[in-house]
């Protein structure tokens, strides 16, 4: 079909009708055709391409997403025995601080380790006793009152001695004054805990 561009001039536009197609000019034929093409691809772009494109990029995104959360959890999965040896070696610390704690029945001679490491300190003892326990989450405060006499060497020496014991104790709320001929009185309470096995939750 040859498209002569100079019949468009002299085609009488009124003359077109939509009844006779059959004997409308070539160019208006070509033109028609054109248009109809372009109508044509519009809306299967629109209906059919363009939806899929979406669903494309969608489609990419999430593979994306997707990548990076197996990154992830590769890594954490590619340490998993290095977590597990982490968990061992922790379940083995607590166990063993765990039996630094002292039982009921070793509450008792605590008191006489105090007594000996305070006498070998070189530090005479006005008071040592047991004060009412105080329940926590996971276990007990077993707190002791102590008041002795002695001089700075002297307490620091039972300080040291205090945090070899075998089992776990803490000094808090201490304070010193002076007894007068050079002796000071040394007040503190040390605490031991007791681990309670039947956690209240």
């Amino acid at each position: 079909m040859n498209l002569d561009l100079k019949a468009l001039n002299e085609i009488d536009w009124n003359e077109i009708e939509l009844d006779n197609i059959g004997e409308w000019p070539v160019a208006v034929k070509a033109i028609s055709c054109l248009f109809v093409a372009g109508l044509v691809l519009f809306f299967s772009y629109s209906l059919l391409v363009s939806d899929e494109i979406d669903s494309y990029h969608s489609a990419v995104a999430k593979e994306v997403e997707l990548r990076s959360t197996y990154r992830t959890k590769y890594a954490v999965a590619s340490k998993l025995d290095i977590y597990r040896q982490q968990m061992v070696d922790m379940e083995d610390k607590f166990s063993q601080l765990l039996k630094r704690l002292p039982t009921s029945n070793e509450t008792p001679g605590l008191l006489d380790d105090l007594s000996y490491v305070g006498t070998t300190s070189g530090l005479t003892f006005l008071k040592i006793g047991w004060l009412p326990e105080v329940e926590k989450e996971f276990y007990t405060e077993l707190p002791i009152k102590i008041e002795v006499i002695g001089t700075y060497h002297e307490f620091g020496e039972f300080v040291g001695k205090v945090a070899q014991l075998p089992r776990i104790v803490s000094l808090h709320d201490f304070s010193i004054v002076s007894s007068g001929e050079k002796q000071l009185t040394f007040s503190v309470v040390a605490k031991t805990y007791r681990y309670e096995e039947g956690v209240k939750k």
